[in-house]
């Protein structure tokens, strides 16, 4: 990007943390109405190398606070409907899972891990929807030893998604598509260059913008 090139230092480290991601495990946030849980959500998945969130929501703004720059790094895919969404990951050949209280659901260390899997993570209230349920083949939900009976949803999505990850990784390693990694790359670079020219802009001297 002549002038405007990122260092690449900088993106090395970009293209070193995409290679150590899973595609195999993909989160999905079903009207989350506090925008901090699912900031909290994205940022576990940045954590824990899970590349792709889908947001079933009509908007999502991150919070900072919670996010901590994560939506910045991982892929997020807005869908109007869970049926929208766990159609496109019946296609890629993912199983999809609701997280649930259900007494008979599996565990983050029984859940199948075979197949790509997705998990459905739903408001703080009502848990999923009905229509997430009918759509999922199976539940997953956190043992709890103590008298709570919840957690957090972004509590809850933290625990389960490590332990998917590591558990894919073991049997797949890490394994997202590396043309998917060259897209992530390009559009992160696109972006970095806009910010850049849109800095310059804003600081060049009278006269000399543009």
């Amino acid at each position: 990007m002549d002038s405007l090139a990122v260092n690449a230092d900088r993106i090395e480290r970009v293209r070193a943390a995409l290679s150590r991601r899973v595609g195999s495990v993909v989160a999905v946030c079903e009207a989350v109405r506090r925008r901090h849980n699912v900031s909290a959500i994205l940022r576990s998945c940045e954590a824990f190398g899970v590349h792709e969130v889908h947001l079933v929501t009509q908007g999502f703004r991150p919070s900072a606070g919670a996010a901590r720059g994560a939506e910045r790094w991982v892929w997020r895919r807005r869908f109007d409907t869970v049926d929208e969404s766990v159609g496109g990951l019946r296609a890629r050949g993912f199983r999809v899972f609701v997280a649930d209280l259900d007494e008979a659901a599996f565990t983050p260390e029984t859940v199948p891990v075979d197949r790509p899997l997705a998990v459905v993570f739903g408001s703080e209230v009502r848990g999923v929807s009905d229509e997430a349920r009918a759509l999922a083949d199976g539940a997953i939900r956190v043992p709890m030893l103590g008298l709570t009976e919840s957690l957090n949803v972004s509590v809850s999505a933290a625990i389960v998604l490590r332990a998917l990850a590591d558990r894919r990784r073991a049997l797949a390693g890490n394994d997202l598509d590396p043309a998917e990694q060259e897209r992530f790359v390009a559009d992160w670079l696109a972006a970095e260059e806009r910010a850049l020219r849109g800095l310059l802009a804003r600081t060049a001297p009278v006269g000399e913008a543009g």
